[in-house]
């Protein structure tokens, strides 16, 4: 009895890392797949992939493209993704305000999704001239702190795509060579940097994390130009506490600690 209610715990811990091969695999093919492509791609028999998408069909985890061309990730992923954003709201807040108090400057949460950075929190700073930014608002990756940082923590491939697709929209010359740098210097020491290029008389230091469900974050603290270089360094200092700090709370959550 023992050893049948091992085997069959064994049989289902398989089952779930299939299924969640399954659902990566189609994270990274958003226009959908067919389940002979599925199959090759997790290198799994066609039966066993069919059983596994027929569960989470049921589920709505995965859904068929209206166009018949093939299947993709379901709305039920996209209710849990965003019960999961709120968590890690309210699991930074506190080192959000803890970062402000240090600092005295504003503290922005936000998030990499679709090549774009969205502010999902911020903890206003104590000074008189402060930078004050809305929830939900969207930004640019290419040229702040935090989306500098997100980019890092990307393959770089996949990296330059996004940074080439904004050039692109913002009608800017390809800067390959000098991105590259950029997130070549943020992949080594953890921090990025806006000094002042997306907006006049801001500058910015921020670093990004990844969440318990492969999203990427970021954590960035803005401040006037006026007092920049004045604070940089206490600002580094508290930035790469609050860095460790949210380091540590992932690593818990991830050991179910």
């Amino acid at each position: 009895m023992k050893t049948d209610e091992s085997e069959n715990g064994r049989s289902g811990i398989q089952v779930i890392a299939r299924a969640a091969s399954i659902l990566r695999t189609l994270k990274d093919n958003p226009s959908g797949m067919s389940l002979g492509q599925i199959a090759t791609a997790v290198s799994l028999p066609r039966s066993t992939v069919q059983r596994i998408v027929n569960a989470l069909q049921t589920e709505r985890f995965i859904i068929a493209n209206s166009n018949g061309s093939g299947l993709r990730l379901g709305p039920e992923l996209g209710a849990l993704a965003e019960a999961t954003r709120y968590n890690i709201v309210e699991q930074c807040r506190i080192l959000l305000t803890e970062l402000t108090q240090t600092t005295g400057e504003t503290s922005d949460l936000s998030v990499l999704r679709d090549g774009t950075m969205i502010f999902l929190d911020q903890v206003p700073g104590t000074q008189r001239l402060r930078t004050v930014s809305s929830v939900g608002e969207v930004f640019p990756v290419t040229s702040t702190a935090n989306g500098r940082s997100s980019l890092s923590r990307l393959p770089r491939e996949e990296a330059m795509k996004i940074a080439k697709r904004e050039w692109e929209r913002q009608n800017l010359p390809p800067q390959d060579a000098q991105f590259n740098q950029i997130l070549d210097d943020a992949a080594q020491t953890g921090l990025a940097y806006d000094n002042h290029e997306h907006n006049d008389g801001i500058c910015a230091i921020g670093f990004a994390f990844t969440d318990w469900s492969g999203e990427i974050h970021s954590v960035s603290v803005p401040v006037p130009s006026t007092r920049f270089d004045a604070k940089k360094d206490s600002i580094e200092a508290a930035i790469l506490t609050t860095k460790h700090n949210i380091e540590k709370m992932m690593q818990r959550g991830q050991n179910g600690k």
